[in-house]
């Protein structure tokens, strides 16, 4: 752990939800980057009702494999 920066740190400093932004951003779609930004972007907005927003998103790109190989 001490190798890592403050950047990586951060995702590993908070408990894992069931679902996330990039899971209904196109998960195999999304590059690397873009999948770290939407954990911060995640870590940084969370709110109850930001969770079920993501979870009620989850439904639609698990159902009709968005981003999936």
């Amino acid at each position: 752990m001490e190798k890592h920066d403050d950047f990586a740190l951060r995702r590993v400093r908070v408990k894992p939800g069931i679902t996330c932004g990039w899971q209904i951003s196109g998960r195999s779609d999304v590059s690397f980057v873009d999948w770290m930004r939407l954990d911060h972007q995640y870590i940084d907005n969370w709110s109850p009702l930001y969770g079920f927003k993501i979870i009620l998103s989850t439904i639609p790109a698990g159902l009709f494999s968005k981003g999936a190989y």
